[in-house]
């Protein structure tokens, strides 16, 4: 059985390829966080710092079999450890079908996206824990973008420049303007590595998306006396979130935006 011109079967190894390595950013954030990566080191439990057993890192079955708790301390797994390798392998198999949709499958494209999301389910779930952008990741992201973009996919110099200048110079001004209260250097960098990846005009498409969400969340807390206009807000989840969508559908969303003029 097939889906499109692929194989339902390859749908299940990119799932399992997917759960994988949401199960290795899980670790992978956790050591970076607490300055505890080692390559090779094997996964510990994050309260008894015992090292777990194969049979306590399988993604998703785990938990489960488990009931979200430690098999020696009984200490709580964090949930978000769930939640990011479902999404991952989610993830993983919607790109694969969205590029199965495509006229011509190229490789180089489809690795291009799903490094990408890599990158933007890190910058999210970090920011929403740690309220943190990496900074030596992102910076990695937007030179692998710009150099990957140019040299494998052929996108042009002016495309990829004018999406960083869009992209960073937007939050660049208001944190000139705003002194940093505004957005963060994280927030500017993000906006780098927006523009390098999705060059122009899609980096506009992702920025409008990245605020109609924020407002979307930031504006019933408000309401409801939850949060005020000094709450630190995350912001790089919704930079996160609009980067996926526009991934997706941005050149859609924008054909259909210049049908409207």
């Amino acid at each position: 059985m097939n889906v499109g011109n692929f194989p339902i079967m390859l749908y299940g190894v990119i799932a399992i390829l997917g759960l994988a390595m949401g199960s290795f950013l899980n670790s992978w954030m956790w050591r970076v966080h607490g300055q505890k990566w080692r390559l090779g080191e094997r996964s510990v439990c994050v309260h008894c710092g015992r090292v777990l057993g194969w049979q306590e890192n399988i993604p998703l079955l785990s938990f489960v079999i488990l009931k979200g708790r430690c098999r020696i301390c009984a200490g709580p797994i964090p949930r978000s450890y769930f939640l990011v390798e479902l999404a991952t392998s989610l993830l993983f198999v919607a790109i694969t079908f969205l590029h199965n949709q495509l006229p011509v499958f190229n490789s180089w494209h489809y690795a291009r996206d799903l490094f990408f999301i890599i990158v933007l389910i890190v910058t999210f779930v970090y920011d929403a824990k740690y309220m943190l952008v990496l900074a030596n990741l992102t910076w990695s992201a937007v030179a692998v973008g710009l150099l990957f973009n140019y040299f494998v996919l052929r996108m042009t110099v002016e495309s990829l420049l004018i999406g960083m200048v869009v992209g960073g110079g937007f939050f660049v001004a208001q944190y000139a303007v705003s002194k940093g209260r505004w957005v963060g250097g994280g927030d500017v960098r993000l906006g780098f590595m927006i523009g390098a990846w999705l060059g122009w005009p899609l980096t506009v498409v992702a920025l409008f998306f990245s605020y109609v969400l924020g407002a979307l969340v930031s504006i019933p807390l408000l309401v409801s006396k939850k949060g005020t206009m000094r709450s630190a807000v995350p912001f790089a989840t919704f930079l996160a979130v609009g980067s996926a969508v526009t991934l997706f559908w941005g050149e859609a969303i924008f054909e259909w935006y210049l049908s409207l003029l």
